[in-house]
């Protein structure tokens, strides 16, 4: 996967889990609100990842 690719996952990923959050928080479901949070946590570090990766090919392509 490319550094964009993971970026745009990610941002998916934390989206998905702020909605899943609300959701819990709404209907008093103190699982989903967790499920949303993990899912956030999930898409920040594939953000992160697709970071490092631009990073790393950046340095690469200055070689």
């Amino acid at each position: 996967m490319g550094s964009t690719s993971d970026k745009v996952k990610g941002t998916a990923n934390e989206v998905a889990g702020k909605v899943r959050q609300a959701v819990g928080k709404a209907v008093d479901n103190h699982e989903e609100q967790v499920k949303g949070k993990v899912q956030e946590a999930k898409g920040k570090a594939q953000v992160a990842k697709g970071e490092a990766k631009e990073a790393v090919k950046k340095i690469v392509d200055k070689a």
